[in-house]
């Protein structure tokens, strides 16, 4: 996976940090691997970007993630999730084309939230981008995910626009 630079500016989490995922069920390796979390200061803006402050009396403290192509960043205290760039469709966007995800009939687990995903290792997703979602997952061979998302999963999973359909009759050629 290559993540952008731009994460590795980031310090590391502070010890609170560490603790309260401690605390919430979270292994060590699952906070360092494949990347090690960050943490960045400021907060959400519109159009679910994240704004970073110089500041440290200004803003909150959020913690950082890298994907192959953004920063997806997460505020524990709410859930809240944001991104750099707004390229991001999930934390581990890469499992879903890893063919050992689906091997030995697994399937792509999607998580309801950040803490559940790195409770389980980092091992499946946490949709940042919903509007995405049938477009990146339509080609999963097997999906799970926990009951609370169904409703959201089902709502998401049809394409956004179907095509307008012409009908060509047969035209009778003179004999």
């Amino acid at each position: 996976m290559s993540t952008p630079r731009e994460l590795f500016d980031y310090p590391g989490p502070r010890q609170r940090h560490i603790d309260l995922l401690k605390a919430n069920g979270v292994a060590i390796p699952a906070m360092i691997w494949p990347d090690p979390i960050r943490r960045a200061r400021g907060g959400k803006v519109e159009g679910g970007f994240f704004l970073d402050v110089v500041d440290d009396e200004i803003g909150e403290d959020w913690l950082a993630f890298g994907t192959s192509n953004d920063i997806i960043y997460w505020y524990p205290k709410t859930g809240e999730l944001a991104t750099a760039y707004g390229r991001a469709f999930a934390l581990g966007e890469e499992l879903i084309t890893d063919a050992f995800t689906y091997s030995f009939d697994g399937s792509l687990v999607i998580y309801a939230d950040p803490l559940e995903w790195l409770r389980n290792n980092r091992k499946g997703i946490v949709i940042v981008k919903w509007e995405w979602a049938f477009d990146r997952l339509r080609d999963c061979p097997r999906i799970a995910i926990p009951e609370d998302l169904v409703e959201i999963y089902q709502q998401h999973m049809q394409p956004r626009q179907m095509p307008q359909l012409f009908v060509i009759t047969g035209e009778r050629k003179a004999a």
